[in-house]
């Protein structure tokens, strides 16, 4: 598995990332030692950037990667989680977070936003003790959209002066849209962004995103390559998700026409998603979620091997005629 640099930083990532929200119950429920199995063959597959936050799983996926990794030698993976969102106890829990965050676990505990200085610090410090960690390498600022300005002025600002400390390596910005991520690029110090869902082989919507990274340096970690589950089957069905919902009818008739054209091209549809955002040179890396050993397998089959030019071409073709 190839390993680059993150941006203007000394902190390594692997080309295909691991996403830890399936191991905080991400609609449904996986045990502890499937957690832990997945976790394992990714690293046997060469895996050795995981991403997780508080947000998956209320805890969840932060306590169950801590576990899974700690008898790894530290220096030899970069991690990141997110701030942005305060965990507290729930006043009034209905028994699951499904409704209201759409994981399966007990809804003990509530999500508060809280992009100030002081709630960035106490989120990072909660973190750290649920990955049993002295230290993570990456700390994304997660979904500011409506709280931009306080995140721009104080949580950035804030995850800085910890990076010139030494406490963090990277500070980044994480969001499924594409406009407060320009923002954040523009007006802050980052060294990345984490872009879900918008540089896809079906979404190009970040691309002026990915022009304005390359002029400054800043990295681009593409996440979510299947859009939330659409991409992942070589042939999608029509109960498939797309962007967190159900797929609309034009959309999946799209992607059945991409399907078409890997088979043309002898691969298929979750190979050629994969491989997609490692293309531009702006994305360092792509994290996926992973719920099983068998999917990283497969992932990590397919961020190892490119598709033939003429593939790209005629998927390119197919993508915009769409439009």
């Amino acid at each position: 598995m190839n390993v680059t640099r993150l941006g203007r930083t000394k902190v390594p990532v692997s080309a295909l990332g691991f996403g830890a929200a399936p191991l905080g119950n991400l609609y449904s429920a996986i045990g502890d030692d499937e957690a832990r199995a997945t976790v394992d063959a990714a690293w046997d597959a060469g895996l050795r950037y995981f991403d997780t936050a508080p947000h998956y799983g209320l805890g969840l996926s932060e306590r169950r990667l801590g576990a899974a990794l700690a008898h790894r030698p530290r220096e030899d993976f970069a991690l990141s989680t997110k701030v942005g969102r305060l965990l507290e106890p729930h006043p009034a829990p209905t028994g699951s977070d499904l409704a209201a965050g759409g994981f399966a676990v007990p809804d003990t505990l509530i999500r508060r936003p809280d992009y100030s200085r002081s709630g960035v610090l106490r989120s990072l410090e909660a973190s750290l003790d649920r990955l049993g960690l002295d230290r993570v390498d990456i700390v994304y600022v997660h979904d500011p959209d409506d709280h931009l300005d306080t995140a721009v002025g104080e949580a950035v600002p804030a995850l800085l002066e910890l990076r010139d400390q030494g406490v963090v390596g990277a500070v980044g910005v994480g969001a499924n849209q594409v406009a407060p991520l320009l923002r954040s690029v523009i007006e802050t110090d980052v060294d990345t962004v984490m872009v879900a869902g918008r540089w896809t082989l079906l979404d190009r919507g970040a691309g002026p995103l990915l022009d304005v990274c390359a002029a400054r340096g800043v990295s681009v970690v593409a996440a979510a390559p299947f859009n939330s589950g659409l991409l992942s089957r070589p042939y999608p069905a029509a109960d498939a998700t797309f962007d967190y919902g159900p797929v609309p009818p034009a959309v999946l008739h799209r992607v059945r026409g991409l399907v078409e054209v890997c088979d043309r091209h002898r691969t298929v549809l979750p190979h050629a998603s994969v491989r997609f955002p490692l293309r531009s040179p702006e994305v360092a890396c792509v994290v996926a979620g992973f719920r099983s050993a068998d999917e990283v397998r497969a992932a990590a089959r397919w961020a190892s091997a490119d598709l033939p030019e003429a593939a790209w071409a005629d998927l390119d073709l197919a993508v915009e005629a769409a439009r």
